[in-house]
């Protein structure tokens, strides 16, 4: 067991292209998103294991020697499934039953702690258990991600803890050397981090498609068809503006909506999915290209596609009047712009191309502001999973970590 303070973090996500295509076996884009999830590890002696998560307002704390009286009986089927063979199957009604006793919620405990909290002691348990005895630790996550927005927020949390108990027991070395500020873990071990992760998913969200985990732990962009997952190969970073319009999503309706309109007219919808999967296929080209030396006439390529898959995401039902009136302030200012998730509301993404002057920026994003939406100025293509010296992180996300 590691002695030494750990600190890691993990990006976001944004679908880029293809969402509402790829329910029906088209490609989707997604990309890494640099709202990060901080994790603080500090191992003590204290016989306690605790948790805090400041931004949704929870700490508990649970009492070493009581847990490792447990019988670990229930997380056997998942060990036994090789979890480095990445076997992974959905936790049942009876060890989610098992992991609340032993969590002890409160009658009124709300669904965000308890799923969080749930995932947290599934990993720490079933990690930690090949120790002589179960570690004395502190964890503290605090996010910049807000929640439920369909930014990945979960799984940013599930690589975090993933990555901090794995290093923590020595299972995966400490990539961090002396003169680093930051580092990340080999692809090997990359690997183990996001099967883990994908377990921490399937504790919170039942059956996840893996998506949002592997773009967190491997960062950049990743291409999603059918169940495949694979990595562009060294994606430019581009810089967005990330606007939350705070009208709650349904995506479950949003999904079936969509598939309604297939059913009622195949031959107006079908064309439509494949046009969207074309627009994916392009941008994936296009950001093949600008790996190397991006242009000018690339990032006007980018908004072309933005422009062309916004209207056919409203075509198919998926617009909302926030996500219009977002794209209409943002084209004001010459700027263009696209839902990204699942539509309905939510959240969308502005392209900045490198030309676009501080001023205009900062005026787009009050004129936002002043709609009533959360803006952020951020990038995407971040990378993933990371640790980092403390020295290395900003002010305000070493005082929220430190509980200041």
């Amino acid at each position: 067991m590691l002695s030494e303070v750990l600190l890691v973090s993990a990006p976001g996500k944004v679908i880029l292209h293809g969402e509402h295509a790829v329910v029906h076996g088209k490609v989707a884009l997604a990309v890494a998103l640099n709202l990060r999830t901080f994790l603080q590890l500090q191992p003590h002696s204290n016989g306690k294991v605790g948790l805090s998560l400041p931004n949704i307002g929870v700490k508990r704390d649970w009492d070493v020697a009581s847990l490792q009286l447990l019988d670990m009986s229930f997380l056997d089927e998942y060990r036994e499934e090789k979890p480095e063979q990445g076997v992974v199957t959905v936790p049942t009604p009876e060890q989610v039953e098992k992991l609340k006793e032993v969590a002890g919620f409160p009658e009124d405990c709300a669904i965000s702690e308890q799923v969080a909290v749930l995932a947290f002691l599934y990993l720490y348990l079933s990690i930690c258990q090949k120790q002589r005895a179960l570690p004395s630790l502190d964890i503290v996550v605090w996010s910049e991600l807000p929640t439920g927005a369909g930014l990945g927020s979960s799984a940013a949390y599930s690589v975090c803890l993933a990555a901090a108990l794995l290093t923590a027991c020595e299972e995966i070395p400490n990539p961090l050397r002396d003169d680093d500020r930051v580092s990340r873990w080999t692809q090997k071990d990359l690997e183990l981090i996001n099967k883990w992760a994908f377990r921490g998913e399937k504790v919170i969200h039942g059956n996840p498609s893996g998506v949002d985990n592997a773009v967190s732990t491997w960062g950049g962009a990743l291409r999603y068809q059918q169940g495949q997952i694979s990595s562009l190969k060294k994606p430019p970073a581009l810089k967005i503006l990330l606007t939350n319009t705070k009208v709650p999503r349904r995506t479950k309706a949003l999904v079936a909506g969509v598939r309604n309109r297939l059913i009622k007219f195949p031959e107006i919808v079908a064309p439509l999915l494949t046009s969207i999967n074309a627009i994916a296929l392009e941008c994936e080209r296009v950001l093949g290209e600008m790996a190397a030396d991006p242009t000018p006439e690339q990032y006007l390529v980018l908004e072309e596609l933005i422009d062309m898959n916004q209207h056919h995401l409203n075509a198919l039902g998926v617009g909302h009047a926030s996500l219009d009136q977002l794209c209409r302030v943002t084209m004001a200012h010459g700027l263009h712009s696209k839902l990204t998730g699942a539509g309905g509301g939510g959240c969308g993404i502005t392209l900045l191309k490198p030309d676009v002057e501080q001023p205009a920026v900062e005026a787009t994003k009050q004129a936002l502001t002043g709609c009533g939406f959360d803006c952020w100025e951020t990038s995407i293509g971040a990378p993933g999973v990371s640790v980092h010296l403390a020295t290395s992180l900003d002010a305000p996300i070493r005082q929220a970590l430190d509980g200041l």
